[in-house]
């Protein structure tokens, strides 16, 4: 595949297991992947290096959104694919970002993105198809400042890709309770620079809500084990971001 005027960018922070899988995906296309670390202490920027990618390193985390923008302030091509670095771009799919290039008939594409949860490839409980919008014109586009939960703003219209993004998003046991914990904190963080006050039921009811919407409304419970798993996960992480507003402790 021919080169492509597309800046690739990834943000890190102790992805030594992901970074040069997910680089690979894209070096054979991409003319500029641009990885940005949170001071990583694990050598994901030096493998970043090694794998290719031109790397910026941060010692403050302004939240995911704020991040992105900082990353994207770095892209010198016309167009920017947005990547996780647990994200993986199949050969499939970088062949459908190269025509959407060349047509140039939208300002941005969304994409479908498949996730796998401890080894299991999840098709309900609202992650799937889980379309993303991650390709886009550089000068016409921009991320929220969402502390998380970020989401592209484009100028222009929004065309759709058929191929899937690749997500391996939780390998270990360890990374669930890792990413409720972090994502539980930035959403309570948001909801506290807001103003927003809650009630001693609201970490229950919307913990109990998550958990019925996960496993029953988006019929997690056809994705057995895994189902459930994402369920509970789901639950714990809106029970413990209103517990933690609640308390102040953000």
């Amino acid at each position: 595949m021919p080169t492509l005027p597309l800046t690739v960018t990834i943000l890190t922070r102790n992805e030594r297991h992901n970074i040069a899988d997910c680089i690979a995906s894209v070096m054979a296309f991409a003319s500029q992947i641009v990885v940005v670390d949170n001071e990583s202490t694990d050598g994901t920027a030096d493998i970043a290096r090694a794998a290719g990618a031109e790397v910026h390193v941060t010692p403050d985390w302004p939240g995911f959104g704020p991040q992105k923008n900082r990353a994207l302030s770095f892209a010198t091509q016309p167009w920017v694919l947005s990547l996780d670095a647990d994200e993986r771009v199949t050969p499939e799919l970088a062949a459908e970002i190269a025509a959407a290039i060349a047509h140039a008939s939208h300002t941005g594409y969304r994409m479908p993105r498949l996730s796998q949860f401890l080894g299991h490839w999840v098709k309900h409980c609202g992650w799937y198809p889980d379309y993303v919008l991650r390709l886009f014109r550089r000068e016409a586009g921009r991320f929220s400042d969402n502390l998380v939960h970020e989401r592209v703003i484009v100028d222009g219209e929004i065309g759709t890709l058929t191929h899937h993004l690749l997500h391996y998003s939780y390998t270990e046991v360890r990374q669930v309770e890792d990413k409720v914990q972090r994502y539980a904190r930035a959403g309570a963080r948001e909801m506290s620079l807001r103003g927003k006050r809650v009630s001693a039921l609201k970490p229950w009811i919307n913990g109990g809500w998550a958990f019925v919407r996960t496993y029953v409304l988006r019929r997690g419970f056809l994705d057995g084990a895994a189902g459930a798993a994402i369920a509970r996960m789901n639950a714990r992480s809106a029970f413990l971001k209103y517990a933690l507003l609640r308390r102040g402790d953000v």
